[in-house]
C-alpha cells in the first residue's frame, strides 16, 4: 500500500474536530472531586498503573525494588496493588517469581522499544522469549514509518504476527503519538491496532521516550475511536496513556475522560491502565491527605526504581 491508503483509512473512520477535543478536554479540569469520591478516585487510578523501569542501567535488584513497592505501596496498606510492573524482556524472568500468586501481572516491552527499528524476526523472537519467561502482558511499538507512509498491510501484518507470537498473553499497541503529527493520524493508527487485535487487547498511546507523550487531549481521541469502533462491532479494547502522567490531579483528569467517554465499564484496570511510576508515589501522597488530613512530605515514601 502507498499513501492513497492511508488517504482511505482516514476518509473510511473520519477525522477529528482537533478544537473541539482541546475544548472538550479542557473541561475534564474543572471537574471538581471531592471526599469520598476523590479517594475511589486515586485507589482506583493506584490499582490501574504499570509500574515501570526501563532505563539501561536495570538489574535484577532494581527490578526486585520495582515490585516490592508493587506489592506493598506503602506501610499503612490501604492502597490496592498497581496492577503490573513493566520491564525489559531480560528481566521478566526476575520478576516473576516475584509477584507470582499476587495478581499483578508482568509487562514487557517489545519488539525492538521504543523505535521498533529492527528486523521483524527479531521483533518477534523478543516477544516469544519474553512470553516464554512468563511475560503475561506484551508492549509493541508499530512502525510508524511504514504508517506515515501509507504501508498500512504492513503495519496490519506486523501487528497480527505479535499477536500470535503473544499467545495467550495481552498485546498492548503503542502507536507513539508524537510521531503520528495530526490527531487524525491518531485515530487512523488507532482503528488500524483496532482491526488486528483481539478482544481486551490495549491501544497505547506512547513509549515514555520521546519528547511528546500523553496528553489529555491525543487520550480523548483514542477514546473515541475505542468508543466507535466498540459501537461498530461489540469489541472491548483496553487503553493505556503512558509518559508524562505524574500527578494524582492528572490522573483524575484522565479518569474523568474515561468515565464521561465510555462509561464505567472502562474505570477498571482490565480495560484502562496508567504508565507510570512516579505517578503512584503521589497518588499515596493525597490517599494520606485524605486520611489525615495533612499533606505528606515526599520523603514519607520509597521511591521507585523507575522513572517512566
Amino acid at each position: 500500500m502507498t499513501l492513497p491508503a492511508l488517504q482511505q483509512l482516514l476518509q473510511d473512520v473520519g477525522g477529528v474536530d482537533a478544537v473541539g477535543v482541546e475544548e472538550r478536554v479542557a473541561k475534564y479540569a474543572t471537574r471538581s472531586i471531592k471526599k469520598e469520591s476523590k479517594v475511589f478516585g486515586l485507589k482506583l487510578a493506584a490499582s490501574m498503573v504499570d509500574l515501570t523501569t526501563l532505563e539501561g542501567q536495570d538489574t535484577p535488584g532494581k527490578v526486585a525494588s520495582l515490585c516490592q513497592k508493587a506489592l506493598h505501596p506503602h506501610h499503612l496498606g490501604e492502597t490496592p496493588r498497581v496492577a503490573a510492573v513493566c520491564v525489559y524482556p531480560s528481566m521478566v524472568r526476575h520478576a516473576k517469581p516475584l509477584v507470582e500468586g499476587s495478581g499483578i501481572k508482568v509487562a514487557s516491552v517489545a519488539t525492538a522499544f521504543p523505535s521498533g527499528q529492527a528486523p521483524l524476526a527479531t521483533r518477534l523472537a523478543e516477544v516469544r522469549a519474553a512470553v516464554q519467561d512468563g511475560a503475561d502482558e506484551i508492549d509493541m511499538v508499530i512502525n510508524r514509518g511504514a504508517f506515515l507512509s501509507g504501508e498500512l498491510n504492513l503495519v496490519a501484518d506486523e501487528i497480527a504476527q505479535v499477536v500470535e507470537a503473544c499467545g495467550e498473553s495481552t498485546l498492548k499497541v503503542i502507536l507513539e503519538v508524537s510521531e503520528l503529527g495530526t490527531y487524525d493520524h491518531i485515530r487512523a493508527a488507532s482503528f488500524l491496532a483496532m482491526r488486528t487485535i483481539r478482544p481486551g487487547d490495549f491501544i497505547k498511546t506512547s513509549t515514555g521516550k520521546t519528547s511528546g507523550n500523553a496528553t489529555l487531549a491525543n487520550n480523548q481521541v483514542m477514546l473515541d475511536a475505542i468508543r466507535d469502533h466498540y459501537l461498530a462491532t461489540g469489541i472491548e479494547i483496553g487503553m493505556k496513556p503512558a509518559g508524562g502522567i505524574k500527578t494524582a490531579k492528572q490522573a483524575l483528569h484522565f479518569l474523568v475522560a474515561v468515565k464521561e467517554t465510555l462509561g464505567d465499564a472502562w474505570l477498571t484496570n482490565s480495560r484502562y491502565r496508567f504508565g507510570a511510576s512516579s505517578l503512584l508515589n503521589d497518588l499515596l501522597r493525597q490517599l494520606e491527605t485524605q486520611r489525615t488530613g495533612s499533606y505528606q512530605a515526599p520523603w514519607s515514601f520509597t521511591e521507585n526504581a523507575g522513572s517512566y
